[in-house]
């Protein structure tokens, strides 16, 4: 079987008559003890920089599990350096050397070219197929308002309140800022799917905190400009958004081909409210730390909430914690695979 005839590229276009498609978000991570045993030897910053480690990482899960596709192992700040925002990772989380401050510090921002700025990226793709020539993969970014978080904050945040205060403060400048960060994630995710991904994903994941009306300004926009940028046939388009109910009318009209829906979402409503879409989601990270039993009786839930498996790719409603289970993992994909 190919990837185009794949359960999940199937899926991702509403004609999948085959099994139920599985891959979990953050899949390739600290739970592995392959992938802490890479850890050992080289930092998160030199395995994202590092083509051949990223093909390593990214294959890991997919064989122990049996996944339906892989996902580039990478970090949605990378675009951040070559725009001319360099950052480090040290404990505790992302930081910023020269965040933004003033409408001043986005005229500074420059252009990113993929290939020259991101090469090490676009070769640990190629390096992926290499490995994996089977298997579906996703590339992906973090979207504007994203992006601009951490930009503006300087680092994490529970509330991102000075990002939020900036684009109302000086709204010139966000919308520079917001349009410059749309054009060249654009950019970057063609240049992923020319260096052979199969499906993209776009990260909205601080969207959420957005009021509706910043929701579209700020996210809904700018997504469909990435997303009309990164339109290729035969390659499907993801958009995830956490905290994704309030804006469901405006997300039906984005042009993309899947939606996945966060954990604290109803499923059926989701679809039911996404005509047309193919829906990814949603369990909650979480109950993959209760009983096997639990784990089973709450995925076996989830995927008779839906009634389209045709169009349906079962996931996480969120990145996959550190220290969960092995046997969790094995068991949702087990009952996932079963299921049709």
């Amino acid at each position: 079987m190919g990837v185009t005839d794949s359960p999940f590229i199937q899926a991702c276009y509403g004609r999948n008559k085959g099994r139920i498609p599985v891959w979990i978000m953050r899949q390739a991570g600290r739970y592995l003890p392959e992938y802490r045993a890479v850890r050992e030897k080289a930092s998160f910053v030199e395995v994202c920089r590092t083509p051949e480690l990223i093909a390593e990482v990214v294959r890991q899960p997919v064989v122990r599990f049996g996944l339906d596709a892989a996902i580039l192992f990478s970090d949605i700040l990378t675009m951040l350096t070559p725009m001319g925002l360099p950052f480090e990772f040290p404990e505790g989380g992302p930081r910023v050397a020269d965040p933004i401050r003033t409408p001043e510090d986005v005229e500074r921002l420059v252009e990113v070219d993929p290939e020259k700025d991101l090469g090490f990226v676009l070769e640990g793709i190629r390096a992926i197929k290499k490995i994996l020539p089977d298997t579906p993969l996703i590339g992906f970014a973090g979207s504007p308002f994203t992006l601009a978080c951490y930009m503006i904050e300087g680092m994490g945040s529970k509330s991102f309140d000075k990002p939020r205060r900036f684009l109302h403060e000086f709204p010139d400048a966000g919308d520079r800022l917001i349009a410059h960060l749309a054009r060249n994630i654009g950019r970057y995710l063609k240049a992923q799917i020319e260096a052979g991904v199969d499906a993209v994903q776009l990260f909205d994941s601080w969207g959420g905190m957005l009021s509706r009306e910043g929701y579209f300004r700020w996210s809904a926009l700018p997504a469909q400009k990435i997303f009309e940028t990164a339109r290729i046939a035969g390659v499907p388009r993801i958009l995830f958004v956490n905290n994704i109910t309030p804006y469901l009318d405006m997300i039906r009209d984005i042009d993309c081909e899947v939606v996945s829906i966060d954990f604290r979402a109803d499923l059926s409503h989701c679809s039911e409210k996404l005509p047309g879409k193919s829906i990814q989601g949603n369990l909650d990270p979480s109950v993959l730390f209760g009983s096997l039993r639990d784990v089973v009786t709450r995925t076996t839930r989830i995927l008779g909430s839906i009634e389209n498996h045709d169009r349906f790719i079962f996931n996480l409603g969120h990145g996959i914690q550190p220290q969960t289970p092995l046997e969790s993992v094995s068991a949702v994909v087990e009952a996932v695979h079963n299921y049709r």
